[in-house]
This record gives C-alpha cells, structure tokens and sequence, in this order.
C-alpha cells in the first residue's frame, strides 16, 4: 500500500513536471482536502492550457508529496509506539502487562487523531467502506454448467489453503511450549471450517479459519510469561494460559458490533495507520520464531550463538543449510502470494501443498534425519 501511495502521489506526473519540465512555469500549487486552488503563470501556448484542465479535472494529476510523506509517517508511527508499548519495561509489572496487553489500540487511537485532526489540512486515505449491503443468497442456480466446472477447480485450491492454514494455526497454538492442558481437536476444527464456510460462501460472507500470526498471538495474550537467563542469554517461557473460549466469543461480537461504527468514527482512521497495524502484527509474530532466530545466525558470530537445543546437537553448516532452504521456499511463496497476476495467485494454495514432498523428499538428500529432528523440534 506505501508504494502505491508514493506512486500515485508523490511520483505524480504534475508532481515530475513541476520539478523537471521547463517549457510550463508553475509557481506553486496548493491542495486541500476539499478543494484546489491553483496559483500559476502560464505561457499562452495550447499545451499549457491542456496541462491547466487535466491538473484541474483530473484527481490523478495532483501533486499531493505531503499526503505520501504523512502516510509513512503515520505508518511507521503506529508500528514504532504499538511495538514500544509491548516492549515497555520501566513500570511495575502490573502496570507493564497492561500496557503490553493495549499497545495495539493505544498506537491506533493516538495516531488516528493525529492523521485526521492534527494534520487535517493534508488529504489522506481513510478507511473505506459501502453504503450499501444486502444479506441474501448468491443465486447459485443461475450459473451456467461451465461455471460450476471452474468453480469446481478454484474450490479445491482454495480448500488445500484452508487445510494448510488451519492446521499449521493449530499445530503451533497447540505447541507443548505454550502448555495447554485442553487436548487438540483437529479434525473437528476442520469439520466446523467447513460448514462455517460453505454458509458464508453462500451469502458472499467473508471466510474465516485459523491463521497466523492471529491464532499465536491470541494464545500469547492469554499467557503469564517469565524471563529466564541461560549462559547469559534472556529468553522468555510461557508459564501458564489461561485457557477459555470467552475471548474468541467477545472478540468475534465487537467485531459485528463494529459495524455500527460505520461511517464514523471508523472513517477517521487512515488507510497508514492500518497498514502500521499489519506490521505490528507482523513484527511481533517474529518473537520466539525459530526462523527468524536462525536467520540472525547468519550474521552473528559462532561463540554469540544462544544456548538453544538445536545449536546444542546441529553443526553450524547443517543449520545454515536448512535456514537457506526455508528462504528459498518463502521466497517462492511471496512471489505467488504478492504477484500482480490473479491466474499466478490461484496457484499458491499448490505452491503450499507442494512444500511437503521437498520437506519430506529433497531435504532429507541434503541434511541428516537427526538434524531435522532438532530443527524441526519444539523448543527444549
């Protein structure tokens, strides 16, 4: 979204004009959120006049450096005071958990305000929503027989990546180093996907599942967490989690009831400061994130390596080999998953599925068997 911003406004052709085409003499340009005022000294030429009607009529054409510079600013503000906030040490524990556990909505409230109210004459994009919603069922027997064909094979790709997700999202929340008590349920997890699922598809709904890093991030929130020290290393454990399914139900009605929200105040809060909520979240997932921590290996040395149960029984190269292979895999999937052309898109489900054969098949050829059972282990 931040390239796009700075594509479209601060790489705007008024904007690559005023700085290098001498033929049209632009003194200045004022903008507002509501109307434009231009303030210019034009030639008599023809292209002139042309280049005056389409800065006028056309929004495109405005040169808005101010909106894109805010955009960052509000962006990597809201990840700098959400991340601070989760980070913060210097008060009491109680104290410190509650900001921790509120640093998210704090970050997002502080700098809304700022971006529409405090910087209200520079124009941004807020929050975008319909007027119009209509709850009915999608005339499914109007389709002809050529589009039950397709939709049959969209369908599969779209249930392996609901298969995947759902389960990798339980697989790690019901990792031993969380400490559930509860037992797992995975096959009645994927049933109630399925049925949830094929409701919402009828009514054109928006699907839900498990996903990262929400589903981690939920159980994290639920945990008494402690420090602990080893060879002079600080890492956190999960001491207990307190295990209810209150939390998901609230949660899931404030999201309903944010509906009513509409159109305000929810319209005052950019599109920026959603963008720095993604990060966030985001930067936070990293915490505890094995590949991450093995991606910094990278660039430390050997004798600052943490006391970790991999480090302990893998060679250093095995491990760099493995980490190499893990970046080669997210780097095809982020080109799938990020490419421009949908038909490329459709095939990441595929590109998901086809990860286990390399995981189980290929990799192995390369790296030992009781290394990938250190790699792949949980924490010890």
């Amino acid at each position: 979204m931040c390239p796009t911003d700075f594509q479209t406004h601060y790489y705007s052709p008024i904007c690559t004009d005023m700085q290098y085409n001498n033929s049209v003499s632009v003194e200045s340009y004022i903008f507002t959120q509501n109307n434009i005022s231009l303030v210019t000294n034009f030639t008599n030429s023809t292209d002139n006049m042309t280049m005056f009607e389409d800065i006028v009529l056309g929004s495109e054409l405005i040169c808005r450096r101010e909106s894109s510079l805010l955009f960052l600013l509000l962006m990597l503000g809201t990840v700098w005071m959400a991340v601070s906030l989760f980070n913060f040490n210097k008060t009491s524990a109680s104290k410190r958990e509650l900001l921790a556990d509120y640093a998210l909505p704090c970050a997002v409230l502080l700098l809304s305000f700022i971006g529409s109210f405090v910087f209200r004459d520079i124009p941004v994009e807020h929050f975008r929503y319909s007027n119009t919603f209509e709850f009915r069922r999608a005339r499914l027997e109007y389709l002809p027989w050529t589009a039950y064909i397709g939709c049959m094979g969209l369908g599969f790709s779209l249930s392996l990546l609901f298969f995947m997700d759902q389960n990798i999202s339980a697989a790690m929340v019901n990792n031993p180093c969380n400490k559930l008590k509860k037992g797992c349920a995975y096959h009645l997890d994927l049933f109630v996907v399925g049925i949830l699922n094929g409701f919402l598809s009828m009514y054109g709904l928006p699907w839900m599942h498990g996903v990262l890093p929400h589903s981690p991030l939920h159980v994290r929130s639920l945990a008494d967490v402690e420090e602990r020290v080893d060879q002079g290393h600080v890492y956190e454990i999960i001491v207990k989690v307190r295990e209810t399914r209150l939390t998901g139900i609230v949660s899931h009605i404030l999201i309903g009831l944010s509906v009513f929200l509409l159109p305000y105040p929810l319209a005052y809060i950019p599109t920026a400061v959603l963008n720095g909520l993604f990060l966030y979240m985001a930067i936070t997932s990293l915490n505890s994130n094995q590949m991450f921590e093995r991606i910094t290996l990278l660039f430390m040395e050997q004798a600052a390596y943490p006391p970790n149960h991999y480090i302990r029984r893998c060679p250093q190269r095995k491990i760099h080999m493995f980490t190499l292979c893990q970046m080669v895999q997210l780097g095809l999937m982020c080109f799938f998953g990020f490419s421009p052309w949908p038909y490329v898109k459709m095939v990441f489900p595929i590109i998901i599925l086809l990860l286990l054969p390399f995981r189980h098949k290929i990799v192995p050829v390369v790296i030992d068997n009781k290394y990938l059972e250190a790699l792949d282990g949980e924490n010890q």
